[in-house]
């Protein structure tokens, strides 16, 4: 009885320290001070696999790449973020956009890297190939989405102020880009700067590429990370096109 009752105490502490406390994503947005100019230097966008990407991704997976609480969470934070019958552009997309299956939509386009696994996202109305890292430039006109989203892919871009430029044209006015991000990725092909900062400071980079892209207002952060256990942390970065 002994064993089993400090087997018992062992996993409680064990739980309690294990759960994550919610960071303060949301301050970091909201208190941001965000230098002149862009401060950002070549090195920091550098990685460690510098060889072309579509061949890292020629290969499809079938995978998440978060955990199943960090999907729900941010399938339910879309849910109540994004309007029935929107147009969504999901860029760095892949097999899965996390869309809610409870509500119609307009066009959802992907934008991503691998045919196979955007042939299998049955949320797409269409898709394109493209890697953002060669070629920046959205092959869509401006104004033309409600939402553009991207998942746990932001710190791959090495051409982030490129990238957000473009997400601000092809957004309508008053429309949401949403950013959901994580830490776990791919660290050969994450930038330098992401692999030696840490999530709050992940949270101002992305907050960084927003501001300096220019067009925006209405940026939040959140943390959506689920309350278990060793979850996937997860949280949110979103802003609204003037």
């Amino acid at each position: 009885k002994f064993e089993i009752i400090l087997i018992q105490l062992l996993l409680l502490v064990f739980n309690c320290m294990s759960i994550r406390t919610k960071l303060p994503i949301d301050k970091v947005i909201l208190n941001a001070k965000y230098p002149t100019t862009w401060p950002f230097k070549p090195d920091d966008f550098k990685r460690q696999d510098e060889s072309i990407d579509s061949n890292f991704y020629s290969q499809p997976r079938f995978v998440y790449h978060i955990d199943d609480d960090a999907v729900k969470s941010i399938t339910n934070y879309y849910d109540q973020a994004i309007k029935p019958n929107s147009n969504i552009l999901d860029i760095c997309s892949s097999w899965v956009s996390h869309l809610p299956t409870n509500k119609p939509y307009g066009k959802v386009v992907g934008l991503g890297m691998n045919d196979l696994e955007l042939k299998a996202n049955k949320q797409l109305t269409s898709y394109n190939l493209q890697d953002l890292n060669v070629n920046a430039k959205f092959p869509y006109d401006a104004n033309t989405f409600d939402i553009v989203t991207c998942v746990v892919s932001v710190d791959y871009l090495i051409k982030p102020l490129e990238v957000f430029k473009e997400i601000n044209r092809v957004l309508k006015p008053q429309g949401k880009v949403i950013i959901s991000q994580s830490n776990r990725c791919f660290p050969t092909k994450a930038i330098n700067i992401w692999l030696n900062t840490n999530d709050l400071e992940h949270a101002f980079i992305i907050g960084s590429y927003i501001h300096y892209a220019g067009g925006f207002s209405q940026v939040i952060g959140l943390d959506i990370t689920a309350d278990k256990p060793f979850a996937d942390p997860i949280f949110i970065i979103q802003a609204e096109k003037l």
